[in-house]
């Protein structure tokens, strides 16, 4: 019983971690509308298909650091 558990645990786990990768890239915006944005992402525009859903995240502003 406890083979069969660690076997189906250890195959959860091999499934659910292939599903959890994902393309990462830098990317800067090239032109932007009311109906879109295009983006441009350089040496890694292959990993991105027309269609895909992407999860786009802002540049953080660091606050600045007053000093003597």
């Amino acid at each position: 019983m406890k083979k069969a558990t660690i076997l189906t645990l250890a195959l959860f786990l091999a499934v659910a971690s292939n599903q959890a990768l994902a393309a990462t890239a830098t990317c800067t915006v090239t032109t932007a509308s009311d109906q879109g944005i295009t983006l441009d992402c350089g040496v890694k525009n292959d990993s991105f298909k027309s269609g895909d859903t992407v999860k786009v995240r802002t540049a953080k502003q660091r606050k600045a650091i007053e000093g003597c």
